[in-house]
C-alpha cells in the first residue's frame, strides 16, 4: 500500500487543469485543514476533496470488496469513511464549505465528460451552497433486471 497515491492522482489533476483554466485559484494539501483537502479555495472559502471509490468506500460500481482478508479490509475502509465524516464536520464547523468529486465521476462506465464535472464544480464554487458532491451516473442493474 506504500506505492497508493495520496496527491497528484490521475482524477485529481483532471480537476486542477480544468478548473485553473477557467481562472480558479487554489492552494493543494492543506496541512494545517481539517482532512488535508486536496484543493483549497481561500476566495471561497471551499474545500475539495477527490475521493477513490475504493479506498472510501464508494456505493458505485468501482466498489467491490475484496475477497481476501474480509475483516482487515472492512475495518480500514470503515475506518475512511468515520474520519470523512467527522473531517466534513470539522470543516464545516470552522466555517468551510465542502465539496467532494469521486472517482467514478471521472473513470468508469458512468462517467461524466471532464467538462461537465468542471462546469458542477465552477457553479458550486460560485453559489452559495454549503456542500458539494458529484459521482458518476450509473443504474442498479439489480434493481432493474432486464425484460
Amino acid at each position: 500500500m506504500a506505492a497508493i497515491r495520496d496527491r497528484d492522482t490521475k482524477p485529481e489533476l483532471i480537476i486542477r487543469k480544468g478548473l485553473h483554466a477557467r481562472g480558479f485559484r487554489f492552494r493543494l494539501q492543506g496541512r494545517d485543514l481539517p482532512g488535508r483537502p486536496d484543493l483549497i479555495f481561500p476566495r471561497y472559502r471551499a474545500l475539495l476533496w477527490v475521493h477513490g471509490c475504493f479506498w472510501h468506500g464508494h456505493n458505485c460500481p468501482m466498489f467491490h470488496w475484496p475477497k481476501s482478508r474480509d475483516a482487515f479490509w472492512r475495518g480500514k475502509i470503515g475506518r475512511n469513511q468515520e474520519r470523512d465524516a467527522s473531517t466534513w464536520e470539522a470543516a464545516r464547523v470552522a466555517g468551510w464549505r465542502c465539496g467532494t468529486v469521486w472517482e467514478c465521476a471521472l473513470k468508469g462506465r458512468g462517467r461524466l465528460s471532464p467538462g461537465q464535472v468542471i462546469d458542477s464544480l465552477a457553479a458550486w464554487l460560485s453559489s452559495d451552497a454549503e456542500e458539494f458532491c458529484i459521482e458518476g451516473q450509473w443504474i442498479d442493474h439489480a434493481a432493474y433486471p432486464p425484460a
